[in-house]
């Protein structure tokens, strides 16, 4: 008896194994016969009745066909674009026109991020990474400048020391207005490895506002022109007319 259940076992493992076989290679067949790897999953999910719910429903752009009188109508949903401007709030047209010029120099703004070369430790390779071929940060307006008359962003990149402390100031205070502070790696947040030392200040926003702060040691090309994105963000939503015309 025990030989017969053996048996009966070893024959059911072996049904398991050829029907897994099967269908690896309908898995292999159909990643093959598509364009892609995704496409060739997917198509082998919709064979073999495995694909979920959201991917037997079609996009947000096309939803389900239905029957209508025995023929196939396709609706479309319509996607309600989002405003580019954030000001939507105005009651009056002196309060959409000055919303309106708040946008047009915002968009001018926002597209001509100036940085300064600032430059103080390994951080500052990953900041000459993003000015590289790779990444090129000119697509995005962001072009440095040597001069502080002529930026308006300053990428604090490494560590500030005590003694580079009144440099860091004193050109920030020649920077003209509006302008903005991106704080660059661990050190220039708060000190990084070097938070005890005696002679390394515990984050440049002691000695300057800080806009952006950008983690890491150091942190990638990727996330400074994260953070230089999201600069963009918030230079689109100030308010420079509408808070003269209010006041």
């Amino acid at each position: 008896m025990k030989d017969v259940h053996f048996l009966r076992v070893s024959s059911r493992q072996q049904k398991r194994s050829d029907v897994s076989a099967r269908s690896s290679q309908t898995m292999l067949r159909s990643i093959v016969l598509n364009r892609s790897v995704q496409q060739g999953l997917a198509a082998f999910a919709r064979q073999n009745g495995l694909a979920p719910a959201a991917t037997q429903v079609r996009s947000v752009e096309t939803a389900a066909q239905v029957k209508d009188g025995g023929k196939l109508a396709e609706t479309e949903t319509k996607k309600v674009p989002r405003p580019y401007s954030p000001f939507q709030d105005t009651s009056n047209w002196a309060e959409y026109a000055v919303a309106r010029l708040d946008d047009l120099l915002n968009w001018g703004r926002k597209g001509s991020l100036w940085p300064m070369t600032f430059g103080l430790a390994c951080c500052a390779v990953e900041m000459m990474h993003i000015a590289a071929p790779r990444y090129d940060m000119d697509r995005f307006g962001v072009v440095f400048r040597a001069s502080p008359r002529q930026v308006d962003v300053m990428i604090v990149a490494g560590t500030v020391t005590n003694k580079m402390a009144p440099a860091l100031r004193k050109v920030y205070d020649q920077m003209m207005e509006p302008r903005w502070v991106i704080s660059m790696g661990s050190c220039a947040n708060g000190g990084g490895y070097y938070h005890y030392s005696y002679s390394v200040v515990r984050g440049c926003d002691r000695l300057i506002p800080v806009d952006i702060y950008v983690p890491g040691c150091p942190p990638t090309a990727e996330a400074l022109l994260y953070g230089i994105l999201q600069l963009q963000k918030k230079v689109k939503r100030m308010k420079s007319l509408q808070v003269w015309y209010r006041k």
